[in-house]
């Protein structure tokens, strides 16, 4: 009997010291995935920032095909989501056919009057009936209907590890993103210009960042960024961190959708590693 009990209790312990190591391995691997919780891989860079807008008639020639990267390099973000009015999320805006024609939206520019780089812009959902200009937008599943080809139009533009770096492209004259339409919205005057300001981090191996309102103000203004997606607080009340980013909020509003992704670590925190490769 005692032999009998010994051998029990000895598989009752290996069994309890088995689940002990189990629930310990659980909890280092929620720890573990804490500590590493990484941005979501993004799109290749032709593809980064593309729209899908689903919302078509059944008689029309099929989705449209939103290009962030064209449409950036001549114009900057605050016109088209401040004068214009898109919404920063997907479905948000409610652009129709009609609202085009009207010259809101979309018509605000492709109306085949305006003139931008010396090029009249051509006009969109003018007709009733389809032709195949119609394919420059509506262009899901289509080949060689666009004008625009991401690889020949980007090759001379500055490069970093993800893409075209467009601050640099800006800052060296190579594009010049317009941040006004002339009679779509009055000119306003510019706000004066905050100052830098570092960010510093809850980890100690985690390098601080210096936020640059020079850099944010050239594509957003101040309008893009406050109050809807940076409280407009004292800074110290502003409460964000790479978990919020992660989830879209504070600086993944951006910096997952359109503007180099957050899996570029270094292009804030100097010297840090980098997923996001070319």
């Amino acid at each position: 009997m005692p032999t009998c009990w010994n051998r029990s209790g000895t598989r009752k312990n290996r069994r309890s010291g088995l689940w002990v190591l189990v629930a310990a391995l659980l909890l280092s691997g929620v720890v573990l995935a804490q500590q590493i919780y990484l941005p979501p891989a993004p799109a290749p860079p032709a593809e980064y920032g593309k729209v899908v807008l689903n919302s078509h008639a059944a008689r029309s020639p099929g989705p449209v095909v939103f290009q962030h990267w064209l449409h950036r390099s001549k114009f900057t973000c605050r016109l088209c989501h401040v004068d214009i009015g898109f919404a920063m999320t997907a479905n948000g805006t409610g652009v129709t056919q009609e609202s085009i024609r009207q010259g809101y939206h979309c018509g605000a520019c492709h109306d085949g009057k305006r003139v931008v780089e010396g090029n009249v812009v051509f006009a969109a959902c003018q007709g009733d009936q389809y032709v195949p200009a119609c394919d420059r937008c509506h262009a899901a599943g289509k080949r060689g209907v666009r004008k625009y080809d991401y690889h020949s139009y980007t090759a001379k533009l500055p490069k970093f590890n993800f893409g075209p770096d467009w601050m640099k492209a800006e800052e060296r004259g190579l594009i010049k993103p317009a941040d006004e339409l002339v009679g779509f919205a009055p000119a306003r005057p510019r706000m004066p210009l905050r100052e830098d300001f570092g960010i510093t981090t809850g980890l100690h191996w985690v390098r601080p960042v210096t936020f640059s309102h020079q850099k944010h103000t050239v594509w957003n203004g101040c309008e893009l960024c406050h109050p809807e997606i940076f409280a407009t607080a004292k800074k110290s009340d502003v409460q964000y961190t790479m978990y919020s980013n992660i989830e879209g909020h504070h600086c993944g509003a951006c910096h997952l959708k359109v503007a180099f992704p957050l899996n570029n670590c270094a292009m804030c925190h100097l010297h840090a590693p980098t997923w996001a490769q070319q």
